[in-house]
């Protein structure tokens, strides 16, 4: 253990007395060294040079010194009565030339100068007192006094610093006796007393009371525990005794409480298992509820949301947890508009029925019809919103009254098509005779042209120049095409032996707009090979079955549509524009025809596919392009063929077309 170690292991008794020990020892040093210091100094500034003056004046006496600056001897002599002054350390005479006589030195050898001339510089070098003394005759005395203190300097000091000591102890057990008598005897006491609280555990024992000082105070605080002890001490009893009657009550309580735990247990097997069939049963309820392909909103009787299916999430856009306990119109804002009905369905009871409203569903406006029923029972009155989608009915009940159209103007095609192929027959039959009669190649031709007077060539190269050769050409390529056409309306009443075969759109597309380009930019102004043709091939769609002129046909009527709307539109309009489009959407390849023509009013929309029906003016259209347009996706390929159709944004027309060959019929008796 270390000194530093020791010290602060100490009592504090002991401690004080130490440090008392410690302060007195350095008072007596530092007393001792500055009495020393201070009798040295005053020997070294005071007492020597006093010395040296009174010697000097003794020498300058003339009869003690007048021969002494003339030979050796005399100097000599005159040392010898200085001999006997101890506070001489050297002294050395000079004669009147500067040289040395004679020295006298106590101690130690000095280095004395030889010459007078040298005594100032060996001055400067000098530490003890010295002084120079003219005596009579020209000559000089050098004086060195001594450094040493006298022995009886030393006796007193030392005598002196033992009395000190010997006070100093006295007094320093003087206050250590009433340091211990103070300050250690009451700190004992109350270590004492703790010791003896600690064993005996009696927290009644109370310190004795002292001075007015901390450790008094340090008594009385130690009492003042003692009395909270005691105090706390009997409440712990107190509450020791209660809390054994508590205990002992509490183990009847306890005997009780596991009797009525047997038979809660009991009970709460029974409920939890008709929680969890309760819990199955509405899983199960919320999985048909969530099953169900139409939307279905349960509402209180304030209209806040308290059910809400998987349906009626994909069709608001707003999840479970944002609906249940929201207002109506803000958990589905489109239903919003029809508030009045859902509060006169909770207020009437009667069920209120929304034949049909369109929202948009992504991109694409969808068709839904509304019924609000009533809900009544224990849990409270209410109402429940049933959406369901009936874009695809609505479509179908379209597809079949074109259907039905079409079939009803079977029989008139049929007719149709008998009458106008004789005369068709005829035009075309005749057009080949005129151009074999025409012909210099016939003998016969020759013969007539010989006996008329008029010369074949001749009448040929009249021909020529007025083209008339053209002019049978545009008839027979007229009635060839009116040929087409009726080929065309017999396929409403019968159905012909067509070849299906792979085509590929994006070709068909290209080869139909190619003969639009051709066939009509001039009647209508439009240019079918501008920019204005825009093509978006989706890569990943192959060939289709089909038959290539049938759906080039339908492509030739669509594109001519698409011009004439554009070509309708007001001057400074933006360009025109048609967009070419071919999809993957399996089960189907779709082909869309857009265009940002005038576009068409609902009204005129519904009647598109409708033979007969046309918006043109008298001599430009006979309203049949669409309809077998129509017919020829529906019936012959078994698509599906609709328009959508903004007034003065465009129209687009999309054919849905099988990716696998439909099924062969059988084909009906002719």
């Amino acid at each position: 253990m270390t000194l530093r170690q020791r010290l602060e292991n100490l009592p504090v008794g002991q401690k004080l007395l130490a440090a008392l020990l410690v302060l007195m020892v350095t008072v007596l040093l530092v007393a001792n060294l500055t009495f020393i210091s201070a009798a040295y100094w005053i020997s070294q500034e005071s007492m020597a040079p006093q010395a040296l003056q009174t010697i000097g004046r003794l020498t300058s006496n003339p009869s003690l010194a007048q021969q002494a600056s003339r030979d050796a001897a005399s100097a000599n002599a005159l040392l010898q009565e200085l001999d006997s002054y101890s506070p001489l350390r050297a002294a050395a005479v000079y004669g009147s030339q500067g040289e040395r006589l004679a020295q006298l030195q106590h101690g130690g050898h000095l280095g004395l100068p030889q010459r007078l001339a040298d005594v100032d510089a060996w001055r400067t070098a000098e530490f003890r007192s010295n002084q120079l003394v003219s005596l009579p005759g020209g000559g000089h005395l050098l004086l060195v006094a001594s450094s040493e203190l006298p022995m009886a300097f030393y006796t007193g000091t030392l005598t002196a610093s033992l009395g000190i000591l010997v006070f100093s102890v006295l007094l320093w057990l003087l206050i250590a006796r009433q340091i211990r008598r103070l300050i250690t005897a009451p700190i004992y006491q109350l270590e004492e007393l703790s010791r003896r609280v600690t064993r005996e555990e009696n927290y009644a024992l109370r310190a004795l009371p002292g001075n007015h000082d901390e450790i008094g105070s340090l008594a009385e605080a130690f009492n003042t525990m003692l009395s909270r002890i005691e105090a706390r001490e009997q409440q712990l009893k107190r509450a020791r005794d209660d809390s054994q009657a508590a205990y002992d009550a509490a183990q009847g309580l306890a005997e009780q409480t596991r009797n009525s735990n047997r038979k809660l247990e009991l009970e709460v097997q029974v409920r939890s298992k008709i929680e969890k069939k309760l819990t199955g049963f509405q899983n199960y309820l919320n999985s048909i509820i969530d099953s169900m392909p139409s939307a279905l909103i349960a509402l209180d009787e304030q209209l806040y949301v308290t059910q809400w299916n998987q349906e009626a999430t994909a069709l608001s856009g707003t999840r479970l947890d944002q609906a249940l306990n929201q207002p109506i119109f803000l958990a589905f804002e489109p239903l919003k508009q029809f508030l009045p009905q859902l509060k006169a369905s909770v207020e009437q009871h009667q069920v209120a029925k929304i034949e049909r409203v369109t929202w948009p569903r992504g991109e694409v406006p969808h068709h839904y019809a509304l019924t609000f029923y009533p809900l009544t029972g224990s849990a409270g009155r209410g109402v429940v919103i049933r959406i369901d989608d009936i874009t695809q009915r609505l479509s179908l009940e379209d597809m079949m009254v074109q259907s039905e159209k079409m079939l009803s103007v079977g029989g008139l095609a049929a007719g149709m098509a008998h009458e106008i192929n004789n005369p068709l027959g005829a035009i075309l039959h005749n057009v080949q005779n005129i151009r074999r009669r025409l012909s210099p190649d016939l003998a016969k031709n020759q013969e007539a042209a010989a006996q008329a007077g008029i010369a074949l060539a001749t009448v040929n190269d009249y021909l020529h120049q007025r083209e008339v050769p053209q002019l049978l050409d545009g008839i027979h390529s007229a009635g060839a095409r009116a040929a087409k056409i009726v080929t065309h309306m017999l396929s409403f009443s019968r159905r012909s032996n067509r070849q299906m075969a792979p085509c590929n759109l994006p070709a068909l597309i290209d080869q139909a707009v190619e003969i639009a380009s051709n066939d009509f930019d001039l009647a209508i102004g439009f240019d079918f090979k501008g920019q204005a043709i825009v093509r978006q091939f989706d890569p990943a769609l192959g060939p289709v079955l089909g038959t290539a002129n049938e759906l080039e046909q339908v492509l030739l009527n669509l594109l001519k549509n698409a011009a004439q709307a554009i070509h309708q539109r007001p001057e400074g309009s933006e360009p025109g524009r048609i967009v070419l489009r071919t999809r993957l959407s399996p089960p189907w390849a779709l082909v869309q025809v857009e265009d940002n023509g005038i576009g068409m009013p609902e009204e005129v929309r519904k009647r598109t596919f409708e033979p007969f029906f046309t918006t043109k003016d008298i001599g430009q259209g006979t309203g049949l392009g669409l309809s077998v347009s129509y017919f020829i996706i529906t019936n012959n390929h078994k698509g599906q063929m609709e328009v959508q159709s903004t007034p003065g944004v465009g129209t687009c027309f999309t054919l849905r077309l099988p990716l696998h060959p439909p099924e062969p019929l059988a084909s009906p008796a002719t």
